[in-house]
């Protein structure tokens, strides 16, 4: 058989026969329903089915807007948009008893658009590299997954704002009751997302629902500064409401496309400088006392993932993804930094000015922006979680070949390296391809499965990743001159670690 030839492979699950495809050692099984929800209601598991389902083509994604970032990174791979969304994708050695440590892939997108198709998150090169097996999930997003309604309906629509989160859960359940099926263990168990994946790391690090689903967890570009209060998550609602108008008479019935209207007004409101503070990322998880009884980060520190080792890291340059092609931030004067700064951080804003004074005003801009919004919530979030478990730092410093080099290591940066999909035509303009970019690559997988396998990663011809601690915050650095990997030792700036936690976080 041809190696690029495609077969058909079985698996007998508890949810149902499934039939994929196999190619060059790997079984991929797409589109699998790991639940079913009706509108604003909490996900049910899905019904096991008869008969043989085939499982050759991703199943529907999440309603969503479209965005520009989609064709920077190679965001391809979204089908058909349904309510009717919740399926995962499966790739793996075997459909054997061998046991292998399973990682589940909890995509990023601020909480309003992607899924677990995109091209970018293949598990092949994982699997192929690290014998263990991949999982990628959706989620409901924006509106459907992170709009509160329960109060301001009082009670008539039931939705908390956490039902994205609650959906993930299920995803994990759905693995603890099939993925042997599949060649996994499913008493080993790693979570891995980036950016609202991350943070959706997070949100499960604190759900008690989510206890003993999984083993492990690394957050990418992440933070546990994560959730909204229900009074503000209220508000959030009320906007909503308003931007949806007469739809909103019959919540239940309302058209996607009406809702996805809304979200995108909710979103262009807040842009320009929305009355209401309902912050740029209105729809996110609520702290709803039941899926998430606590703010995430107050969940960690007081132990809610005990037991739980930890991957948590971010890249150099995260912010420049947003500003990069926008010219009024590069034409930023000390004066209009300044008048940001204390914008953002009121009687803080001359303490972190003076400890970031290097570059010119945009890149000072982005350095702070970076530190606020992932470097600082992702050292707290090390720090609680130390004290529970071994946890590591990394730190991301690979610079996109994009524009001239405009994006610098930007947020998304470190996506397909670990997944080692950097290269793929049209990513590669992105990620940069090369010696150099497969070498950070292997060593980024080596170490992400590893750390799956055992607890502990580890990456040929890289020195040991030492544990971080606050006495000793160690991080290994991807990318950063001419070098896969290397350990470097980053002071804690005092300034940043005295800021209240209201003020970081995204």
């Amino acid at each position: 058989m041809n190696i690029a030839e495609s077969v058909t492979v079985l698996a007998d699950a508890p949810c149902g026969k499934l039939e994929g495809s196999r190619r060059g050692g790997v079984s991929t099984f797409k589109g699998i329903p790991f639940a079913t929800a009706k509108r604003w209601h909490m996900p049910e598991r899905a019904e096991p089915w008869s008969g043989v389902r085939s499982a050759r083509a991703a199943g529907a994604v999440a309603p969503q807007n479209p965005t520009p970032l989609e064709g920077l990174i190679a965001g391809g791979g979204k089908t058909v948009q349904s309510e009717d969304c919740l399926f995962l994708n499966v790739w793996t050695p075997s459909c054997d008893g061998a046991k292998r440590p399973v990682m589940v892939w909890i995509h990023g997108g601020a909480f309003s658009t992607g899924a677990g198709s995109v091209g970018l998150y293949s598990g092949k090169n994982l699997v192929t590299a690290g014998d263990v097996v991949v999982v990628t999930i959706n989620y409901r997003l924006s509106s459907l997954g992170f709009l509160r309604l329960t109060d301001i309906t009082n009670g008539r629509i039931r939705s908390t704002g956490a039902e994205g989160i609650a959906d993930q859960i299920a995803a994990l359940g759905w693995m603890r009751d099939n993925i042997a099926a599949f060649g996994g263990d499913p008493g080993n168990v790693t979570i891995f997302g980036e950016s609202a994946g991350g943070m959706s790391v997070a949100c499960l690090l604190a759900s008690p629902a989510a206890r003993g689903l999984f083993h492990k967890a690394i957050s990418q570009s992440g933070s546990a500064h994560i959730a909204r209060p229900r009074e503000h998550a209220n508000r959030v609602a009320d906007v909503f409401l308003r931007h949806l108008g007469g739809a909103g008479n019959d919540l239940e019935r309302a058209p996607v496309e009406a809702l996805l209207k809304a979200q995108a007004d909710l979103v262009a409101e807040v842009d320009n400088q929305d009355p209401h503070k309902l912050g740029s990322m209105a729809l996110q998880p609520v702290v709803d006392g039941d899926v998430l009884p606590l703010w995430p980060i107050e969940a960690v520190r007081a132990g809610s993932s005990a037991s739980v080792p930890m991957i948590a890291g971010t890249t150099t340059e995260e912010w420049k993804l947003w500003t990069a092609l926008d010219a009024k931030f590069h034409t930023m004067d000390e004066g209009k930094l300044e008048r940001w700064a204390e914008r953002m951080f009121g009687d803080d804003a001359a303490a972190l000015l003076a400890a970031d004074k290097d570059g010119t005003p945009y890149e000072r801009y982005v350095s702070m922006q970076t530190d606020r919004a992932f470097r600082e919530p992702t050292r707290r979030l090390l720090a609680a979680q130390s004290a529970q478990a071994p946890v590591y730092e990394y730190v991301f410093d690979w610079r996109s070949p994009a524009m001239g080099g405009a994006f610098g290591a930007c947020h998304a940066m470190e996506l397909g390296f670990v997944f080692g999909t950097h290269s793929l035509p049209g990513a590669d303009n992105f990620f940069g391809k090369g010696p150099e970019a497969d070498a950070i690559s292997l060593a980024m997988i080596q170490a992400w499965t590893s750390f799956a396998r055992t607890g502990v990663p580890k990456a040929d011809g890289v020195e040991a990743w030492p544990h971080w601690s606050k006495a000793s915050p160690a991080a290994m650095v991807f990318g950063a001159d001419s070098r896969a990997a290397h350990v470097s030792r980053f002071e804690l700036p005092k300034a940043w670690a005295a800021l209240p936690d209201r003020l970081v976080g995204p």
